[in-house]
This record gives structure tokens, C-alpha cells and sequence, in this order.
């Protein structure tokens, strides 16, 4: 009897961790993602291997790093802050959702119209952005659960497909030809990972998980870093998969496409080479949906912050759903590699602070003082000022610069002086109780 109700909970246990590790998987798989990697392997060639490697850390390992900061800490994306200080936190909140309004949301309008709307009706952006905004108002203002059924089914076909895609592609007689047009395929390959801003996902989702299982309050802390632990690594590894499925894939199939074929073009591109004309428009179809899903999930997300942060008010609810649209019609209208060129400057700014604040948030709280919490991310934010700048501003102009900073020219001048500032402020603390 024992050994029954043993086998039993263990079986539940496993049930729960597999659960809430594909929806993890889903919510980090926003549809919008599917754009980067065949575009990124094409680009690659015959150096895919160190894209993939590159990728693979800004897109899924510091991504899951998040998940397992929020397991250990089981708070709100306010407290991966707030060791810095509230304000810092409240300011790093506030940017995080209106950088999410404002460019993975709109992003995922233009994805639809160029995956699933211009090539069949030959419509305007406009149009598509339009409508397309208008009707995730509706659902964001009435919560509709029909979103959450349609989810539960469009991941799963999703995956089959792009699985489809990859095994074929795989097994096809195609090999890789085409060198690499990149100098640095690692830093590439690193860089276009911020543009899943699964990171910044991580931070916020997390949370959202976090408050979900508290409303269980059988469930103790010590199980509920146990289940967001495991099922953290679960949906890392859905992501690795077919990231590196895509990637490889696009380096294989580089060959048949031109010098100028866009993202999407690529990837529709790879659908059409492995599963045909009906494949390419399934695909399209469930990729517009899923894109909607997630415009509706950001929209909701952006808007239940600020309801909160004023006191539960509805009108503050309407207001940034409302805005959220309107700001996702307006940047809709652009192509995604538009929307992308426009996202790096932000990227660059958010990007590198909340890999610092995920790493020293997973630490041992001895090695990740409210101290060491300051300098760091004071250095990080100074350090990555001029990769922030270059997009601004002459490159000429920060030359100087740039050559005085290690790593500096390929964007990643923050990274030796954070490390240096970890060391140094820990190696201080550590003589000063000898």
C-alpha cells in the first residue's frame, strides 16, 4: 500500500513537472521567435556550429538561468531589482513593459502579415496592423479563454511541423556550401539571441509562474523550486532543439536562397523545400495565430502591471491596453527586419543589466550583497552605454572609445568590467573580515 501511494506521487510529481515545462516551452516560444534562427543559419554556413553556441546562450541558457533565479527567490520581476533599490527596480520594471509593448508585440503583427497575409491577399501593412490590433483589444478587454484553448492545441502543431521540418531537412541530400558571411560567427550568433527577448521573457514569466503556483498553498517552498527548477530545464532543452534544428537547417538549404531573402522568406522558404505548398500554408496559418496569442499575452501582462502599480484601477487597465494597441498599429506597419534594426538600440541598453541581474540573483546571497548588487549593475549600465550609443550616433565617434574598452567593438564592452567589478568588490569584502 505504501509503495503504491509512493509510486503514485511520484508519477503526479513527474505529471506536474512535465506540465508546467511545456508551458514554460510555450510562453518562451513566441511565434515571432521562428523568424531568427533559419535566417540566422543561413547567414552561417559552414560556421552554424559557433552561431548555434552563440545563440544558445543569450536565447536559452541565460533564459532558463532566469527561470532558476525566480525559483529561489519565488517574488515578482520587482525583486530581481530590488537589491539595487526600489526605484532602480520600479524604473527597470517600467522599461521592461513598455520595451514589450512597443517593439515583441508589434513584431509579431508584422510576422502575420508576411507570413500569412501579404502573400495570399496583398493587403497593406496598415491594414493588417489595423485590424490586427483592434481585435487583441477586444480579447485583452474581455480575457477571453478561447485564447487559452487555442494555445493548449497551436504549440503542439507548431512543434510537430517544425519537427517535420528539421527531420526532413536533416535526411535531405542537401549539404552545407556556403561559407559564412559573418566575421565573428560566436558574437553573431550571441547578439541575435537578445532579439528573442526570451531573457526579458524569463524575468517576467517567472514571475507570472511564481504567483500561479501560490495559489496552491499545500505546496512548500522547497517543492515549488524543485517543480520550477525541473521544468525550467525541460523547457530549455524544447528550446535548444529547435533552435538548433532551425539553425542547422538554414545553413543546409543557405544555398537556394538569395543575397536579399528576408526572415520570413527563409523560413517559409525552408517549409516549402521540406513539406510543399500545403505544409508552408499550414504553417503560416498556425504561426499568425500563435503570434496573435502572444500580442494578447503581452498586451495583458503590460496592462495588469499597470492596474497594480495604480492601486488596482481599471481605467489604468483600459488605458495601457489602449496605448499598448495603438503603439502596436502604429510599429506594425514596419517589415520585421525594420522592427528589428529599431529594437537593437533598446536591446542593447536592457539587454546586458538583466543578464547581470539574473546571474548575481541565482547566487549565493554571501557572493551577491545588496553592495555587489549595486556596483555591478552601475558598471554594466556605464559600460554598455557605448554599444547603446553606436545606433545613435556616428561610430566614428565612440572609435576612441570603443578600442579603450575590451570587447567593446563586438557590443560587449560590459562584460569584462562587470566581471572585474564582481571580483573586485568580493575579493574586498572577503579581506576587510580578515
Amino acid at each position: 500500500m505504501y509503495l503504491s501511494r509512493y509510486n503514485s506521487t511520484i508519477m503526479n510529481k513527474t505529471k506536474e513537472i512535465l506540465i508546467t515545462g511545456f508551458a514554460l516551452f510555450s510562453m518562451f516560444f513566441g511565434a515571432g521567435n521562428l523568424i531568427l534562427p533559419p535566417f540566422l543559419g543561413k547567414n552561417a554556413g559552414d560556421a552554424w556550429h559557433w552561431v548555434t553556441i552563440g545563440f544558445f546562450i543569450t536565447a536559452v541558457f541565460i533564459p532558463i538561468l532566469g527561470i532558476l533565479a525566480h525559483a529561489r527567490l519565488q517574488g515578482t520581476m520587482y525583486d530581481f531589482g530590488k537589491k539595487v533599490s526600489p526605484t532602480f527596480s520600479l524604473i527597470y520594471c517600467l522599461i521592461v513593459y513598455t520595451i514589450s509593448v512597443a517593439l515583441p508585440a508589434p513584431r509579431t503583427a508584422s510576422v502575420t502579415h508576411e507570413m500569412a497575409i501579404q502573400p495570399y491577399f496583398g493587403t497593406e501593412s496598415w491594414l493588417t496592423s489595423s485590424i490586427y490590433f483592434a481585435l487583441v483589444l477586444v480579447f485583452v478587454m474581455n480575457r477571453s479563454k478561447i485564447l487559452t484553448l487555442i494555445g493548449r492545441f497551436l504549440t503542439p502543431l507548431i512543434i510537430i511541423i517544425l519537427l517535420s521540418i528539421i527531420f526532413i531537412g536533416i535526411f535531405s541530400p542537401n549539404t552545407i556550401s556556403t561559407p559564412t558571411i559573418f566575421e565573428t560567427p560566436f558574437v553573431s550568433g550571441l547578439l541575435e539571441g537578445y532579439q528573442t527577448f526570451d531573457a526579458i521573457g524569463a524575468v517576467v514569466i517567472g514571475g507570472v509562474l511564481v504567483i500561479s503556483m501560490n495559489f496552491n498553498k499545500n505546496t512548500s517552498f522547497q517543492e515549488k523550486k524543485e517543480l520550477i527548477s525541473k521544468s525550467g530545464l525541460i523547457a530549455g532543452l524544447g528550446l535548444l532543439i529547435i533552435y538548433a534544428g532551425l539553425i542547422f537547417n538554414g545553413a543546409i538549404f543557405s544555398s537556394t536562397f538569395g543575397e536579399k531573402a528576408t526572415r520570413t522568406e527563409v523560413l517559409t522558404g525552408l517549409s516549402t523545400q521540406t513539406l510543399g505548398n500545403i505544409g508552408t500554408t499550414f504553417l503560416s496559418i498556425l504561426v499568425a495565430l500563435a503570434c496573435f496569442t502572444t500580442a494578447v499575452g503581452i498586451i495583458t501582462g503590460t496592462s495588469d502591471y499597470f492596474k497594480g502599480l495604480f492601486n488596482n484601477s481599471k481605467k489604468a487597465y483600459t488605458i495601457t491596453a489602449i496605448i499598448g494597441c495603438v503603439l502596436g498599429i502604429v510599429m506594425g506597419q514596419f517589415d520585421v527586419h525594420d522592427i528589428i534594426v529599431i529594437a537593437l538600440p533598446a536591446l542593447m541598453f536592457i539587454y546586458p543589466i538583466t543578464i547581470v541581474l539574473i546571474l548575481l540573483n541565482i547566487l549565493p546571497e554571501k557572493l551577491a550583497t545588496p553592495t555587489i548588487f549595486k556596483t555591478v549593475v552601475i558598471v554594466t549600465f556605464i559600460f554598455s552605454v557605448p554599444d547603446f550609443l553606436q545606433f545613435l550616433v556616428a561610430k566614428e565617434s565612440l572609435t576612441g572609445i570603443q578600442n579603450f574598452i575590451p570587447l567593446s567593438n563586438y557590443n560587449l564592452g560590459w562584460v569584462l568590467p562587470a566581471m572585474v567589478s564582481f571580483i573586485g568588490v568580493n575579493f574586498f569584502k572577503l579581506n576587510l573580515k580578515k
